[in-house]
Formats: structure tokens, sequence, C-alpha cells
């Protein structure tokens, strides 16, 4: 195995630069002191994030690779909430010395293939050592003569529409810190109830978790359509749909039948999890609310699925992709105080969302 402190800079650099995607913008990528793209549309949209090891990641079941595709998908649906199509990454990398070379040219590997959807390079970056991973993204994006689509732009009686999936990095990752997962993800025989076997592995959510894709070219779809508001779901339904709310001043409200694909694809492993945490029967019987209750948080509170959320004209035809949840309502008189987004016109009762500065 050689590790990180076994090699010199530029012989890392010499693994990586290789593997990285050029990008149909970049005029100049890795080697100099910058990179060149091209901006036809004379604005860029620019955005970053980091990703740190046992905050946003755990080594213990995240390759190299799956850090780079979550790099790469969570920096990527940035962009494309503005409507807009992403064209470059620069991504800087803290490291340990002891870290496995494998790891880190998995992770080149991983944003490679995460860009690979959106036609987006990888045009440079910055590498260091460290005392834990770090993995830092800058992107930037073209928006090709559209206006911007803003958080702000929310008007009563717009439909509220969803794109991608709801509660999947959640679940998986329940199913890995409950141990009904391995990684690699592989079946695991566990009886939950008399004679009921936790069914096939839930390789889809975990990989949901650890590889997120989310719908790039329905961001574009979306600002084409004509949609009023939109942003990224990185940090749960309802804390980012409050955002959303805040900024265009109006108050959200949610179908309480919304998200019936995704309920039916998170029951199984919800079950599962209620049963491992000792909360009562894997959903047949008196524990189904308890069932529910898990299905509700994963679906309104989780995070990380970094699907799109958007808001359109009543009378407009959704693109393809999206889903319409809820719709945006009349800003009260007086309302003060008031919840900004509500589900079938009740007061959220559960958490509002992944929160990142949690131990």
């Amino acid at each position: 195995m050689t590790r990180v402190r076994d090699l010199s800079e530029e012989q890392i650099l010499e693994r990586i630069i290789p593997l990285l995607p050029r990008g149909s913008a970049t005029l100049l990528g890795p080697g100099d002191d910058a990179a060149v793209l091209a901006a036809p549309d004379g604005r860029f949209v620019v955005s970053t994030d980091v990703l740190v090891e046992d905050r946003h990641f755990r080594a213990r079941w995240s390759t190299g690779y799956d850090v780079g595709r979550r790099a790469a998908a969570q920096n990527l649906a940035d962009i494309a909430a503005m409507g807009a199509r992403p064209t470059a990454l620069v991504t800087s990398l803290v490291v340990p010395g002891d870290t496995d070379v494998e790891w880190v040219t998995g992770l080149a590997r991983g944003l490679a293939d995460g860009c690979a959807p959106a036609g987006a390079g990888a045009v440079g970056g910055d590498l260091s050592g460290g005392p834990c991973l770090v993995v830092s993204v800058t992107v930037h994006g073209d928006l090709e003569g559209r206006p911007p689509v803003l958080r702000s732009g929310a008007r009563p009686g717009d439909v509220v529409a969803h794109a991608g999936v709801r509660g999947w990095s959640a679940a998986g990752l329940a199913l890995l810190e409950a141990g009904l997962v391995k990684k690699p993800p592989s079946p695991v025989p566990l009886e939950v109830s008399e004679g009921v076997l936790l069914e096939d592995a839930w390789e889809r959510l975990v990989s949901a978790h650890l590889r997120p894709e989310p719908p790039l070219a329905a961001g574009v779809a979306a600002a084409e359509a004509g949609a009023t508001a939109m942003l990224d779901l990185s940090d749960g339904l309802l804390r980012d749909a409050g955002r959303l709310a805040t900024a265009s001043g109006v108050p959200i409200d949610f179908d309480v039948d919304a998200f019936p694909a995704d309920r039916e694809e998170l029951r199984s492993a919800a079950r599962a999890v209620a049963a491992a945490s000792g909360l009562g029967d894997p959903g047949w019987g008196p524990g189904r609310s308890d069932v529910d209750g898990v299905l509700d948080g994963w679906i309104w509170g989780g995070g990380e699925d970094h699907g799109l959320l958007a808001t359109f004209p009543a009378e407009a035809p959704l693109p393809t992709g999206w889903t319409a949840v809820g719709r945006v309502l009349e800003a009260q008189a007086g309302g003060v105080g008031a919840p900004a987004v509500t589900i079938g016109g009740e007061k959220p009762a559960v958490s509002s969302g992944w929160d990142h500065f949690r131990s």
C-alpha cells in the first residue's frame, strides 16, 4: 500500500490530473497557476461547498470514490438550482499523510464520474496535508442567456414542485448507522419479526447517501418553463422550503400525501430501522406509528438527497421530472410568528432538517 506521505505533491498530482474530465467550457485545464474557462453568456454562476471527515462523510464506509461523487453532486446541484448548466469544478484537498494514495485517486475518479452527466470539467485545485480529510469544491456554471432563478420569486397561487428523490439519503445513513447494511452494501438476513426477514439489501438507499444523483437537467428545464423560485434540497425539505418561503415572503403548504412513491421505496427500511432501534413492532401492528414516524423524519427532515424544489405559475405545465407537492399561499396580515411552512395546513410535527453543526 502506497501512502500519501510516500510521494511528493507532484507525484500525487501526476496520478490525479489524468483522471479529471476537461469539460466543454475549458480553454486551459490543470497545469498552470489558474485554469481558463469560456463564459459566452458574459456572466457565470459560482458556488462552493466543503466536506469534512466525520462531519459530512465517514471513511469507515465511504471510499474516496464515494466522497468524490458526493462532492461533485452537492456542488453541481447548487448550480442547477439557479437554472444554470454546470461547467467546471475546482477542488482543494486536505489529506493526512497516512492516507492510501488509492483513496485520493478514487476521489478523482468519483469527481470525474459525478461531472459526467453535466459535461462539466474538473480544472484544478490545491493539495495539502492536514490532520483529517477535507474536500472543498468550487463550481462554476453558465446561465446560457437565461435569468437566474432565485429563492425570492415565489408568488401566492404558485404550485410547489419537486424533482429527484426524497428521504433516500437519510434512509441510507440510518441503515448504515444501525449496522443493517454493511459497506460495501450486501444483504443482511436479519429477522425483524417472527419469521419475517429483512428484505433484500437496500443498495439504492445506501448509494443515495454515499453517491447522491441530483436531477441536474431538471434545473435548466425548470428555468426554461418559467419557474419563479428554486433551490437545492441539501438540508431537508422543511428547512430548505422555509428558506425559500422566507426569501419570498410567502407561506408554503405541502400536501399531506406528497411523495407516495418515495414512501413506498423507504417503508421496508423504516420497518427494520424501527425494529433495530427498539421502537416496537416493525410495521405490522401496534408499532406502525413508529414506522410512520421514521418515514416522516426521512421525508420531511432528511437531508443530502440534493433534489430540487421550485415554484411555478399555477397555469404553467410542469416540465418532465417535476411533481406537484404543494402550493404557495397568501401571506396573512399580522402573521408574525406563523410557520413559514405547513403540511396540510398544520405546523409540522417532525424535525425541520439537517444540521451540519451537530456532533
